[in-house]
């Protein structure tokens, strides 16, 4: 019976070590890929030293993962209460600093919402047509939600895009501005149909005017807040599920430690 609950111990521990790494390298590729898209990092504005602290802890995490992955699943198959109690301790490690970032996460929700609107703002006002990336991603914000702009259409009357688009070069680069005569062009994005007529002729708005049928009327940015509060309960799960399966690894980690493998007792 203990060989049986050892060696199940051993291949579970061997099974989860192949999960962490597959978890391991997904973090370290997402959060590798926002860390280099360095206008992400300016858009955050005065809060951005401690959104990217919080970035390289996750990055570091991730690492750590990798490494006692490829721990565990040396340590279950070379037998090795070395490599074990390095496991162990990495992994506790790993645990405590999950525990801490989801603190973090937890106390600055309120911080994030405003980060996710200014980005939206500063975005619409400054970065689209200017920066590719963000071009894209707001692009394929406004066709995923059916939206236009940050709070509406209008938003796009005081854009740098608006500017560069719109014949009416004296339009100020502002938000409010209320002169019916200034025509500005929205982006293709925000239309219903992007390929129709309707939309070629609702992308030139006059400020103030009204919206064309063949154009989203409501803004990204509430939009936007809502859709990742809605995932961010499915990121809770899944975080949960790792978070347990941790704690399993560590349970496991002990007994295999403790019971040792044949090797062990007749190396002793």
């Amino acid at each position: 019976m203990g060989t049986f609950c050892y060696n199940f111990s051993k291949y579970t521990l061997a099974a989860m070590s192949l999960v962490f790494l597959i978890i391991s390298v997904t973090v370290i590729t997402l959060v590798a890929c926002m860390l280099s898209d360095k206008t992400y990092l300016v858009s955050i504005a005065e809060e951005g030293n401690n959104y990217e602290a919080g970035l390289y802890i996750l990055l570091c995490t991730g690492i750590l993962m990798l490494i006692v992955s490829v721990l565990g699943w040396c340590s279950a198959f070379k037998h090795s209460r070395y490599c074990l109690a390095t496991f162990f301790s990495i992994m506790l490690v790993i645990v405590v600093a999950q525990v801490a970032f989801a603190g973090w996460l937890y106390a600055h929700g309120d911080r994030l919402d405003e980060l996710v609107r200014s980005s939206v703002i500063n975005t619409v006002k400054d970065e689209y047509g200017e920066i590719q990336c963000r071009t894209q991603i707001m692009d394929t914000i406004q066709a995923t939600l059916e939206c236009c702009g940050a709070n509406g259409p209008a938003d796009w009357a005081g854009s740098k895009y608006a500017s560069q688009e719109s014949s009416q070069s004296q339009l100020r680069l502002s938000f409010g501005v209320s002169n019916a005569n200034n025509v500005f062009k929205i982006p293709k994005s925000c239309c219903k149909d992007a390929t129709s007529t309707a939309c070629s002729e609702g992308r030139l708005m006059k400020v103030a005017g009204t919206v064309s049928s063949a154009i989203y009327s409501e803004g990204c940015m509430e939009k936007l807040v809502t859709t990742l509060k809605t995932q961010s309960y499915h990121f809770m799960g899944a975080a949960i599920l790792v978070l347990a399966l941790e704690i399993l690894s560590l349970i496991l980690a002990l007994i295999c430690c403790c019971k040792g493998g044949p090797s062990d007792r007749y190396k002793a």
